[in-house]
């Protein structure tokens, strides 16, 4: 999304169009409100990428918390954020749907990291002191969580974890939530290794994340995010072969290079990715930074030559 976004070039008006014509607070950065101030634009990159081959979308929301959106004293639109997102998406989803009845096409609602951790100090000097708590995080991710709800999301998707704390707290939320509507949403979760490493921020390798969470229902767990698809196949290979769920990965387009953008191309991308194909690491398989519509369709055209990897029951799964 926010790879798209930067084609438009977007100005401070633009983020405020009229409604926020007279806001005092800078906006310019704030993706998510182009739901509201540019929908159409928002709306034509999801048709871009379904156009391209995809079957799952992700809504516009990856900052739509109220821990996020303070960054812009715009907590109070968190509500409509999620909502209006949700629903733009799913327009686009469902007008392909009907075009394309045999490929069905599904939003993805989008929950970010936040912009705190629950787990570390921000710091130095108090490595004691935590600048959020699981509670506050729960509430936020329960209010985001019921707003992508209501707009129509077929799943939620707790994405780029570096810190688990913070997605456990994402994910009580959301059995919370799941219990109180009687709903049995699929859930997604994936983590980001965030450097050579082979660990998120907050220490854990891939299996130590895998572990933490696997007590959850999930659809998927998996990893995007920070690493290309070459650097990140150690890791699916290490929770592919312990996971019950399905494994999904949605790597950068190769690293960034000096001035921050991306420039491996969808062959070369879609070459790397064959070799999860080849390996039989995943379910699902997507982009994330960098990661154009011509991405999509080289990365679609490869996954339809395999079958998805077979997802292998707990008995098999004992650690023998």
């Amino acid at each position: 999304m926010g790879t798209m976004l930067q084609r438009h070039k977007f100005t401070e008006a633009d983020f405020r169009s009229e409604r926020f014509k007279n806001y005092p607070y800078d906006v310019k950065g704030n993706n998510d409100l182009l739901s509201i101030t540019q929908p159409e634009a928002i709306a034509d990159v999801h048709a871009q990428y379904f156009a391209a081959g995809a079957d799952i979308v992700e809504t516009n929301t990856f900052s739509a918390t109220t821990i996020a959106m303070a960054d812009y004293h715009m907590e109070d639109l968190v509500d409509e954020l999620n909502i209006q997102s949700a629903q733009i998406a799913r327009k686009v989803a469902d007008d392909f749907t009907a075009r394309e009845p045999h490929k069905p096409r599904f939003v993805a609602g989008a929950i970010g990291p936040t912009n705190k951790t629950a787990s570390m100090s921000p710091d130095v000097n108090d490595p004691g002191y935590r600048a959020i708590t699981f509670d506050e995080l729960r509430v936020a991710y329960k209010q985001q969580a019921a707003g992508l709800i209501k707009g129509g999301v077929d799943i939620l998707l707790v994405e780029t974890v570096f810190d688990t704390l913070n997605a456990k707290a994402a994910l009580f939320a959301i059995s919370e939530l799941k219990e109180e509507l009687n709903l049995d949403i699929p859930v997604m979760v994936s983590g980001t290794i965030t450097d050579a490493s082979g660990r998120t921020l907050s220490g854990q390798t891939a299996e130590a994340f895998m572990i933490s969470i696997e007590h959850i229902p999930l659809l998927s767990v998996g990893f995007n995010c920070a690493l290309g698809a070459k650097q990140l196949t150690p890791y699916l290979e290490t929770v592919a072969s312990k996971s019950p769920f399905g494994i999904s990965a949605y790597p950068n387009a190769g690293l960034p290079n000096a001035f921050g953008e991306y420039d491996e191309s969808p062959e070369q991308m879609a070459s790397q990715i064959r070799e999860y194909l080849d390996k039989s690491l995943i379910n699902i398989i997507g982009g994330c930074c960098g990661t154009t519509p011509d991405h999509i369709a080289a990365i679609a055209k490869i996954a339809a030559e395999y079958k998805p990897r077979p997802i292998p029951s707990l008995q098999k799964l004992a650690y023998a």
